[in-house]
């Protein structure tokens, strides 16, 4: 008994600098740690593991990219500080990160939406056209109940990444309602809420009932616009990305205005990369993949803006989508 003991006391002895050392940063991308969207989504993932694994405050910490111009310098300084895990959210980061991964040859890297084929970078990614389709289905689904027939779909820049968003969220709604018009407008910038306000004020007077945004901070500007109408009496809805915007969406006491949002784990990869990496496993080289069947994508767990009849549909497509026996395509229709 003593001898397992000492065992395990020694075991924690080893353990323990082991955490005490792990050093992790975040570098955002431009719009910021608090874009209620990837970058917050993220550093929640790094806060959780921090808090998890008791790390020292001085040893997670993120900087803040005004300008892609920062990417490179702010993952240089940390690289210099000698961090044991570096990340960047987002694909905007792949040529800052091949650059800098080349540079410091011996640091460890996690980029998140994009693959970079370096041995000291792992690459994460996300199966976003599949929870994509489950928004679509739900917004489709709502539509109908509703009387309207008409939603939209509005991204941030015009990438095939932001496409499988769009071309997800259009197979979902028309998979439930084949007659339902989708409006498409790009605002070419995640960091504008203006702009994502603008077009959310266009598609919403040419009829949407219900747009979902992939546009980062782009998109708190659609959510403000539905919250603004739907405070006068003008019902509109907006559908969340990355995280659970639920919240974001509150006006007149408990009501929201986002009807769902479609969970983009960026939290769990930021947290299970720091978890290998902490523990001498970190797969550098490798692109993880999150997809509907591995929970890395989906609707929230509470969706109180939905009702139970739409949530059901949607966790039986969830269920078809997960065994593979429904394939989402990745792009749009032309």
């Amino acid at each position: 008994m003593k001898k397992a003991l000492l065992v395990l006391v020694v075991a924690a002895l080893i353990a323990a600098p082991v955490f005490a050392q792990f050093k992790v940063g975040l570098v955002t991308d431009v719009g910021g740690i608090d874009d209620k969207s990837f970058n917050q989504g993220t550093w929640e993932g790094i806060v959780r593991f921090a808090q998890d694994f008791k790390l020292a405050k001085g040893n997670y910490k993120y900087l803040q990219s005004s300008a892609e111009a920062d990417y490179v310098p702010n993952l240089s300084t940390f690289a210099d500080e000698g961090l044991s895990l570096i990340i960047a959210p987002g694909f905007l980061f792949e040529q800052a990160m091949t650059q800098v991964a080349k540079n410091y040859p011996t640091r460890k890297f996690l980029i998140i939406d994009t693959v970079v084929n370096l041995p000291n970078v792992v690459s994460a990614g996300f199966a976003e056209h599949e929870g994509s389709f489950l928004v679509g289905v739900a917004a489709g689904l709502k539509a109908k109940a509703d009387g309207k027939n008409i939603v939209g779909f509005l991204g941030g820049m015009q990438f095939p990444l932001i496409e499988k968003f769009q071309a997800g969220f259009e197979q979902g709604v028309k998979a439930v309602y084949p007659e339902c018009k989708i409006l498409v407008d790009y605002a070419g910038d995640f960091a504008a809420p203006d702009k994502g306000q603008a077009l959310a004020q266009k598609q919403y007077n040419q009829g949407a009932y219900i747009i979902y945004h992939a546009a980062g901070g782009t998109g708190n500007g659609l959510i403000k616009e539905a919250k603004e109408r739907s405070q006068k009496g003008d019902i509109r809805w907006a559908i969340g990305v990355d995280k659970d915007q639920y919240n974001d969406g509150i006006y007149s006491g408990n009501k929201s205005a986002v009807l769902t949002s479609m969970m983009k784990r960026v939290d769990v990869a930021a947290y299970e990369v720091c978890k290998m990496t902490m523990e001498g496993k970190f797969p550098g080289g490798k692109v993880l993949t999150f997809t509907v069947a591995n929970k890395g994508v989906g609707i929230p767990e509470k969706n109180p803006n939905l009702s139970a009849d739409i949530v059901a549909k949607v966790k039986e497509y969830e269920a078809l989508i997960a065994s593979g026996k429904l394939k989402v395509s990745e792009t749009p229709a032309k």
